[in-house]
Formats: structure tokens, C-alpha cells, sequence
């Protein structure tokens, strides 16, 4: 299978359609009625902060509206065994009956994580001309774009986006970062070097809960020296008609796990549960976790990458960070063998994160549909 080399079709800018004054979008935006934000969605309510440290899981139910679970990560290296076991147990819960959760207490500086929302800001106010400079293909995906999948004339996103390699180190060309802010390429860089820390971290948590070696799943992804990492950063322009697009279509994500800073002051991340969409409202200072398909594999499907969307707005712009922490693109991924039985045999076959990859790049976002078509027969 061959990557393509460049986009089927011209590109369009959301960001200078959003900025034209359009008070209609156009029809390659508008999503079939049964993908819509509908009003029977659930709107989760504001967590109440003072209960954090006292209850590390927070998930709030509030007339039938839930949150996401809340993890407070201080008790895990805190010395108090009870209180640390009880914070593996909430991970292991949330892990398995949610995907998603938020940390608190993770490690990484509060004025890095609000440095780097800002920098993202200010570059995508840049002038177009300055943006195009960096304007990707999906050979790699490096760089200012503003679609995922190259089938021609598929339903498009209202977004652009930032993509850049971080790991391994091979791949980082600091060449194809923004120049502009002149401060984004050391931030993001001290950024990079900070989340994958707390990555190293939940992939120790995560190893613990599954009853393997703490350290199985990073050596699983090619070890800490080896690991893939890559920074998604999600420009999502205010939208005249909201109700009618989406800023990015369901999906499960491709990688191992994703460390997301949302924007501090509009939701828009939805996460499918059951049949329902639940908006998550981000609590301030934390990271949203959720594993990706080559948990979901490694894990034998203990764990499972969850579908999730995100909405748009019609007053507000909105910037999120995702960093992709990912398995080396070359190594075989499959279940790890502790976890395979008699009565749960191997339910995917070995397959490279880059083949995997690549098998989705030619489709977009497409559900749960890709790692469900990976299964063993």
C-alpha cells in the first residue's frame, strides 16, 4: 500500500472560511443528519474542584449529565501504599469502563501546559502566507493542514491543525516547527520533553493493572529511547452553523495513548457512551488520557480505545493539544502473551503501528471500523 503524495483535491483553510464572514458553511462541511450534534446530547456539568484530593474520582452525575473520571495523581508515588493501591484501582476503572480519564497532580508544570496553548494561539493568528510556509502532505502529515484521509470528495472537518514529530529523536526537525512565536519551538520542545514523562508514567500504571512487568508496555512501544511521539495541535475556528458539522468526525485514535490539553474555556471534546455523547468538561490543570487502538491490541481488547468527536462553536474559537504516544512505527504490536488463554485466545494478529497507520491515513476518521476490522478470524 502506497502513501499518497499529495491531496486529492485542493485544500480549504477552515480558519479563512470561519474568518470570511460566512454566515452559511459550505456544503463539504455539512455532516449526514445521523452524525450531527443533536440536543439530545449530555452536557456534563461543572466538576466541583474542592472535592479533588478528597475523592481522587471525581465522576460527577448531575441531573443524568456524567464527566469523565478525575485521577488524582499524587498518591501513586506518595509513599502511603493504601492510598496508592486505591489510585491504581480508580485507573483500572476508569480504563475499563470509561477509556478516558482526566490527571491531576501529573507532574508538568501549570505555566508550560498555559505557555503552550498560547504559543498554538498566536501562530494560528498569523498571516495565511506565514502558515502555508509549513503546509503538510499526507505523506507524513508534518506540518499546517486542514484534512485527515485523502478520499476524494469525502465530508470535511471544520478544523486545521499542527502536526509535528517529537520521537524518537531521528524525526525531529525543529526546521519544520513554527518560527513564529519565536518562543514556540522551545516551549513545545520542553512541552514534548515533560508530557512524555507522565506517558512513561500512565504506560507504568496501565503495565501494573494489567498484572504484567511495570515496565512491559514501554518496552512494548520500543522503550523510552525509541518510543514514537507526535504533537497534534487542533485549531477549531468559531463555526456559523454548529449544529450542522462537526470539528472532528468519530474516531478511535490509531497510536497507544493520547495525552490531551484542552482548551481552558470552551468544551467541545465529546466521548461515545453507549449510545449516548458525553461532552467532557476539562477541570483546570489537568490532561484528558484515552487509549488508543495499539492499547487495545497489546491489551487484548482488556482495554479499548473509545470513539470520540469534538463539536464546534458558534461564538468561540478553540485550541487542544494532543500528544500521540505512540509504539516504535516498526515494531510488531499484538497481544501481549500473558494475556492471551484458553478462554481469551489472540484476538488481533501482529501488525507494525506503521502499516497500521497507513491503513488509516488512506480512510480518515472512520469510528471504531478500522482497529474492529483488525480482529482474528
Amino acid at each position: 500500500m502506497m502513501a499518497c503524495q499529495d491531496w486529492p483535491e485542493p485544500v480549504i483553510r477552515v480558519q479563512a472560511l470561519a474568518e470570511s464572514g460566512l454566515t452559511t458553511i459550505p456544503e463539504r462541511f455539512i455532516k449526514p443528519k445521523s452524525q450531527r450534534p443533536t440536543n439530545n446530547n449530555n452536557y456534563a456539568p461543572k466538576v466541583n474542584f474542592s472535592q479533588i484530593g478528597h475523592h481522587e474520582n471525581t465522576t460527577t452525575t448531575n441531573n443524568n449529565n456524567t464527566n469523565i473520571p478525575v485521577i488524582d495523581m499524587k498518591h501513586i508515588y506518595g509513599g502511603d501504599e493504601r492510598r496508592r493501591a486505591e489510585t491504581l484501582r480508580l485507573v483500572s476503572e476508569a480504563c475499563r469502563e470509561w477509556g478516558f480519564f482526566q490527571v491531576v497532580n501529573h507532574g508538568v508544570s501549570h505555566e508550560l501546559m498555559k505557555g503552550a496553548r498560547e504559543v498554538w494561539r498566536e501562530f494560528f493568528q498569523q498571516p495565511l502566507e506565514v502558515k502555508e510556509v509549513y503546509a503538510n502532505t499526507p505523506l507524513t502529515y508534518e506540518g499546517y493542514g486542514s484534512r485527515l484521509g485523502v478520499n476524494k470528495g469525502a465530508i470535511l472537518d471544520w478544523s486545521d491543525y499542527f502536526f509535528l514529530h517529537h520521537m524518537p529523536c531521528s524525526l525531529r526537525d525543529q526546521a519544520k516547527w513554527p518560527a513564529l512565536p519565536t518562543s514556540l519551538r522551545n516551549i513545545i520542545s520542553e512541552y514534548g520533553e515533560q508530557v512524555v514523562m507522565l506517558g512513561g508514567r500512565i504506560l507504568e500504571i496501565l503495565s501494573i493493572n494489567l498484572g504484567l512487568r511495570e515496565d512491559f508496555l514501554l518496552n512494548a512501544f520500543g522503550g523510552e529511547n525509541d518510543l514514537g511521539a507526535c504533537l497534534r495541535v487542533n485549531f477549531y475556528p468559531k463555526c456559523p452553523q454548529p449544529d450542522l458539522t462537526l470539528g472532528l468526525s468519530p474516531h478511535s485514535d490509531p497510536g497507544g495513548m493520547t495525552i490531551l490539553l484542552p482548551d481552558e474555556n470552551v468544551s467541545g471534546l465529546q466521548v461515545r457512551r453507549g449510545e449516548d455523547w458525553i461532552t467532557v468538561k476539562p477541570v483546570p490543570n489537568a490532561f484528558i488520557i484515552n487509549m488508543g487502538d495499539q492499547i487495545q491490541v497489546l491489551s487484548n481488547a482488556i482495554y479499548k480505545s473509545i470513539e470520540h468527536r469534538v463539536i464546534v462553536n458558534s461564538n468561540k474559537d478553540r485550541v487542544s493539544l494532543a500528544f500521540f504516544y505512540n509504539p516504535r512505527s516498526d515494531i510488531p504490536i499484538q497481544p501481549a502473551k500473558e494475556l492471551v488463554t484458553k478462554d481469551r485466545p489472540a484476538l488481533y494478529p501482529p501488525m507494525t503501528f506503521d502499516e497500521y497507520r497507513l491503513y488509516i491515513r488512506t480512510r480518515g476518521p472512520s469510528g471504531k471500523a478500522q482497529v474492529e476490522s483488525l480482529t482474528s478470524e
